[in-house]
């Protein structure tokens, strides 16, 4: 006989009841978080709710802050760098500036080139950085050769491609516009020569400009860093004019520029000017002009100074009804001409700054890159730069520049006789 079966209970998943089978995830965690707890809301699968952990959004006063403190931080750090590189020697502030209109260049080339074309144009890009490259080579090669003409017109080596430099320079250039020529293919006709103007004015604007900012440094540091210093020290004193007391709207391309900012800046950009000069003078290391690319502050240059830099006496001859003997003072020139750099600065400079804007909104960007966190690229900081440093050695070679015979100019003399 078989035996007969003892009642056996099986316990099923689906039932209510709690005794004898091991509690689920859902309900351990429920027995640990008690009524009230703080610990986070768990799903089915034991994972925080999507509210859970996404963090609360940011308040424009958050957001507002966060930005000054990251724009406050890098804005110390780029000063700090600026003076590192200005006291370590020529040099450096070289190597800066060739840095800037490079990743300048790129930020301008970017906004205008589109990825879809580009990608089935593989030479478009490649062109691009040709071009820039020839005209750095002989912007470059130009500098090089007009304050070293003692040292490399007397190399075995270098002297062929002194003297033939700007032929050398012209080829290259008809390679790469060969080369572009080539490159059309149709159906993108539009789009390349849009990328060979685009590319033309970015060099031309940014690079050109560029190549006579490094001619300031190689004429004297002072060249260099006043005009710098006046483009940043305008647009601080036009913000806080602005902010203070500013009411009527300047340009609509910045909205924000105001009138009063505007001539606040322009007053107290003089007095900056004034004092900074003062100052600068005294030193040779600012003055002299480069006969010695490892010099930097502590061994500091020696020249005959530029008679700009030293005191000259003025007499200004009062009218006879005052009855009252000539004036006198004395005054180095260069304060004069610190009005017109002064003035520049503030009244001309800004419009590089405008002209930025105008480009950003054309293409409907907010900024030129993101290189600098907190303020953009490095084209939205030195927009105003690039037509300053032009001005600056404009206005040098026209009106304070000294002409002198030099050995350079002698073996270059005979070399063109040869």
């Amino acid at each position: 006989m078989t035996k007969p079966r003892r009642s056996v209970q099986f316990q099923h998943r689906g039932s209510n009841g709690h005794h004898g089978r091991r509690p689920s995830i859902s309900e351990t965690s429920e027995a640990v978080s008690e009524p009230g707890s703080p610990g986070p809301k768990m799903n089915g699968i034991g994972e925080a709710s999507q509210e859970e952990r996404e963090p609360p959004p940011q308040s424009d006063y958050d957001k507002k802050k966060q930005t000054f403190i990251t724009r406050t931080i890098w804005t110390l750090v780029m000063i700090a760098g600026f003076f590192i590189a200005m006291f370590a020697g020529h040099i450096y502030v070289i190597g800066i500036v060739t840095a800037i209109q490079i990743v300048s260049f790129k930020e301008v080339i970017a906004i205008a080139n589109v990825p879809s074309r580009a990608k089935n144009l593989p030479f478009t890009r490649s062109l691009n950085w040709y071009f820039l490259g020839m005209t750095m080579y002989f912007l470059y090669g130009e500098s090089v050769i007009y304050y070293f003409k003692h040292i490399i017109l007397v190399d075995r080596v270098l002297l062929p491609f002194a003297t033939h430099h700007r032929f050398i320079s012209f080829m290259l250039y008809v390679i790469g516009f060969v080369f572009f020529v080539g490159s059309l293919q149709k159906g993108h006709y539009r789009f390349q020569f849009t990328q060979f103007a685009w590319t033309h004015m970015a060099i031309g604007l940014i690079n050109v400009e560029a190549h006579f900012i490094m001619n300031n440094i190689f004429e004297g540091m002072i060249w260099f860093f006043l005009p710098a210093s006046l483009v940043i020290t305008n647009d601080i004193f036009a913000y806080i004019c602005g902010i203070t007391f500013g009411r009527t709207q300047l340009i609509k391309l910045s909205p924000k520029k105001t009138v009063e900012g505007f001539v606040g800046a322009w007053i107290l950009t003089i007095f900056f000017g004034y004092a900074m000069t003062n100052v600068l003078m005294r030193y040779q290391y600012f003055i002299c002009p480069v006969n010695d690319l490892g010099a930097n502050i502590f061994t500091g240059l020696h020249c005959d100074p530029n008679p700009v830099f030293l005191p000259q006496t003025y007499t200004i001859h009062l009218p006879l009804l005052l009855h009252q003997p000539p004036l006198t003072f004395s005054v180095a020139p260069m304060q004069f001409h610190i009005l017109v750099f002064a003035s520049f600065a503030s009244l001309i400079a800004p419009f590089g700054g405008f002209f930025a804007s105008g480009l950003k909104r054309t293409f409907k960007v907010k900024d030129f890159g993101e290189s600098i966190p907190g303020h953009g690229g490095i084209t939205d900081r030195m927009d105003c730069q690039f037509i300053m440093g032009f001005f600056a050695f404009m206005y040098y070679q026209s009106f304070i520049a000294v002409y002198r015979a030099s050995v350079g100019g002698v073996i270059e003399m005979a070399v063109q006789g040869l």
